[in-house]
Order: structure tokens, then C-alpha cells, then sequence
């Protein structure tokens, strides 16, 4: 049954306040056109942002398993696991620095400034030793997960100058780039780093190939309207809300434990096949089958809410990425590996998409949207699960404690589902009805 059948009667937040990252949307004071070729091309070049930032990072899995087996093996699989971890981190943590910018009508500056640093930090990665750890930490875990920060929001939020009534599809498209873009970017290092060009003529190539298309990106969107003011808002007192109120705080603790779970196979399901035996061919082409995955569980969540409510469905999915996780103990075979890495990209795609739909039900002031997703979305990562992995390569270790973790998160999930249902008079309690155009249609969703 939908949430909204089942929660007390409570006033609704407007659809365009939705639509936006953390505040009102242009289209309250100005005519959006929802066509044109200028609108367009800003959703292509936004496209291209997601799919050079987002889709980059989601292709670590390939760099996680060369920087282990070749250019820095002396270093433990937490250790190299910690530069993956800090670039989503950092994609979280900037996000809603830059939305706030972009609000504020500093799209240009906070753009290319993310683009010009994302070449440059890839540029820089080139020129990093085998064995020097801290470059390759400095240059893509730091520099590259703040460009790619800078990047992430702004390319939504630009779309609220173009689009309101087909905001919904553009929001899809955009927000379609990351898994495709991971998908790319996956055989592409592949075949790179592991074939006669190398490491650094390889990531050279990558990082030409990014430049290219993030150039045109700023070449494709166009702003329409100059800074607009918005109410002000405390972080500090927003945060002692989230914190003091049961369903935000259900809610945050679910989140931290999900991207906790989350990002385990995305790194290592490629050493994994290849620990396991499995032909080099196809474990190369392991980690797209889960992007490939990812990105049919995003574009299906529109579809599947019309017969669930965004928490039931994003708890029944989490509880199923902990399920699939278990499984992980028993690979070894090529049919195994397809059929769990296909329906755990498939689950986390539905959690990524509804992810920001849930902050949005939990929101009673949209001023303060953007401040509850940096909030929300502020953890993730997976170095203890490298720790757990150890060099002996205990494969049962992490996944015993990614699936554990992933059960919590679905029990959060279910106990605020309860809490959501019988609702409550006070102002943290209250839940705005959400009626259509689910998930990835009101908002940017975050990994």
C-alpha cells in the first residue's frame, strides 16, 4: 500500500518546492518555456556533467583492483579502499556547499570551477608513481571527489530554468548519466590500465576523454535567471532538529548504515571474480553488469512506486541488497556473478533514486531541504570493509558485516515506516504527501 493512503491528513508541500535541491525554484517568479533548444542543450550538457563525475567515481571498482594487484600492492585493501571512499564522501559534502552557490546565481563560477579541477585532478593522477599512495589520494580521492562535488548539484538544480511541467523527464535523463556514464568508464579503464598502454598513457587517455566532454557541458547550459534571494536558514538549528526528531533521525541512521553496505561490490566485485578464477575477459566486465543494473533500478523506481510507497519500497529494497550480500559468500561461478551483481545494482538503483524522496517526506520547510540532504547523505564508504578483507582475502568477513549492517538499515527503514504511518502532532512528525512523479523526479539524487 502507498504511504500516502496510509498517513493522517497533513498539508502538502508544492510540487515545485520538490523539484529543487534545497530552496524555490525559479519557475515560482518566471515562466519556464519546458522546450527550446536552449533547454535542451542545458539537459545534455548536465547529462554529461553526471556522466563525467558521478559515472567516474562509480567506476572505482576498476582502480580498486589494479592499485591492488599492481601499482600499489604493498598497501592493504582498507588503504586503497580509503581513496574511493573520500572521492563519494567529498561528492556528499560539497554538494550542498555548491547547491547553496548555484542558489545564490553562481552557476558558472561553481561549474567550471569543478570542471577545470576534475581534468586536472585526473591529469594529476597520471603523473603518480606506483607506490606513492599519497599522490594517488591527493590527486583522485581529494581533488577529483571535490571536483566532482562542485559538479554534481548544480547540474540538477540548472534544470529548474528550463523545465517545470516536464521537469520530472528531464530530472530522469540527468540523473540516467552516473550509471551510464560508470557503465563507460568501466570497460574503458579496463581495457586502459590493463592493456599495452598502461597507467599513465591510460589515465591520460580518460582524462582527455572527460575534458572533452565537460568542455562541452559548459559550452551546452545556460542559466536563465539571475540570483533570486531565499529565506534564510541555521545549519545549526536544522541539524538539532534532525538529530532531536525521531523520524529525521531513524531516517539519517538508516542512510548512514545503507552507504555503509553500499559501496562493497561496486569496489570489489572485480577482485572477486578474479580471486575466484574466473576469466580476466569477464571480470573486466563484472562491475557493468552492476552498473548495468544500477541504472535499470533507477529508471524503474517511477514505475514501481505506483504500487509501493517510497518507504516501502526503498525498505524492501535495502533489505534485499543485504540478502544479495550473503550471497556473495557462496561466487564462484560466471552465472552467479551475473545474476547477483545484475539485481544488486537493480536494488541500490531503487535506494539511490528514493533516497532524496524520503528527505523530502521528512521536510516540513523547503528552505531547509538542502541542509537535511547534506545531513542525510553525509556518510559513505567502505575502508572497513577492506580492513575485514585483510591480505589473506577473508571474503566472508565483509560481506557478513556489509549484510549485517544492510539488515539494520532496512529495520531503521521499517520503524520509520511505522512511525511515518501514525503520524504526530508535532512539527518534526508531520509528512508532506507525495502523490506522483516519485524519486528522481523532485530531486537530485545523491551515489
Amino acid at each position: 500500500m502507498a504511504l500516502s493512503s496510509r498517513t493522517p491528513s497533513v498539508q502538502a508541500i508544492p510540487k515545485s518546492i520538490l523539484d529543487g535541491p534545497s530552496v524555490l525554484a525559479p519557475s515560482e517568479v518566471h515562466e519556464v518555456p519546458d522546450e527550446g533548444l536552449e533547454a535542451w542543450c542545458t539537459l545534455l550538457g548536465s547529462f554529461l556533467g553526471q556522466f563525467c563525475a558521478f559515472g567516474y567515481s562509480n567506476s572505482y571498482g576498476v582502480y580498486q583492483d589494479f592499485y591492488s594487484r599492481h601499482y600499489l600492492s604493498s598497501e592493504s585493501s582498507s588503504s586503497i579502499s580509503w581513496i574511493g571512499s573520500l572521492n563519494v564522501f567529498l561528492i556528499n559534502a560539497v554538494g550542498p556547499i555548491s547547491g547553496r552557490l548555484h542558489d545564490r546565481g553562481y552557476f558558472y563560477p561553481v561549474f567550471i570551477t569543478g570542471v577545470v579541477l576534475q581534468s586536472l585532478s585526473l591529469f594529476m593522477l597520471s603523473l603518480a608513481q606506483p607506490g606513492c599512495y599519497y599522490q594517488v589520494f591527493l590527486a583522485q580521492g581529494l581533488g577529483s571527489g571535490m571536483a566532482q562535488g562542485l559538479i554534481h548539484v548544480p547540474s540538477y538544480s540548472i534544470l529548474s530554468h528550463h523545465f517545470s511541467r516536464r521537469r520530472p523527464l528531464a530530472t530522469a535523463i540527468v540523473a540516467s548519466g552516473a550509471p551510464l556514464g560508470s557503465i563507460v568508464h568501466t570497460i574503458m579503464l579496463n581495457r586502459l590500465l590493463n592493456g599495452p598502454v598502461g597507467f599513465a598513457t591510460g589515465v591520460r587517455i580518460s582524462a582527455g576523454f572527460i575534458t572533452v566532454l565537460l568542455f562541452v557541458a559548459c559550452l551546452l547550459v545556460r542559466p536563465r535567471y539571475p540570483p533570486y534571494h531565499t529565506s534564510s536558514v541555521n545549519v545549526w538549528k536544522v541539524t538539532k532538529r534532525c538529530i532531536m526528531g525521531v523520524p529525521s533521525l531513524l531516517m539519517i541512521t538508516g542512510f548512514l548504515l545503507f552507504q555503509t553496505m553500499l559501496l562493497y561490490p561496486f569496489f570489489y566485485l572485480q577482485t572477486d571474480a578474479i580471486r575466484h578464477g574466473l576469466s580476466t575477459s569477464f571480470s573486466f566486465y563484472s562491475v557493468v553488469i552492476l552498473n548495468t543494473g544500477n541504472f535499470c533500478g533507477r529508471l524503474s523506481v517511477g514505475f514501481l512506486t505506483l504500487f509501493l510507497g517510497v518507504i516501502d519500497l526503498i525498505t524492501f529494497s535495502t533489505v534485499a541488497c543485504a540478502v544479495l550480500l550473503l550471497g556473495m559468500v557462496s561466487l564462484g561461478s560466471v552465472s552467479s556473478f551475473v545474476v547477483l551483481g545484475f539485481l544488486y545494482g537493480v536494488f541500490t538503483g531503487n535506494c539511490i533514486a528514493l533516497m532524496p524522496s524520503v528527505v523530502s517526506l521528512l521536510t516540513e520547510n523547503p528552505a531547509e531541504l538542502g541542509v537535511r540532504m547534506g545531513i542525510s547523505f553525509f556518510i559513505a564508504g567502505t575502508p572497513i570493509s577492506g580492513a575485514l578483507l585483510t591480505r589473506r582475502y577473508l571474503w566472508w568477513a565483509p560481506v557478513l558485516f556489509c549484510a549485517i549492517v544492510g539488515f539494520c538499515s532496512g529495520l531503521l527503514l521499517f520503524a520509520l515506516r511505522i512511525v511515518v504511518s501514525r503520524g504526530s502532532n508535532g512539527p518534526e512528525h508531520r509528512v508532506s504527501q507525495i502523490e506522483s512523479e516519485p524519486g528522481p523526479a523532485r530531486t537530485a539524487p545523491s551515489l
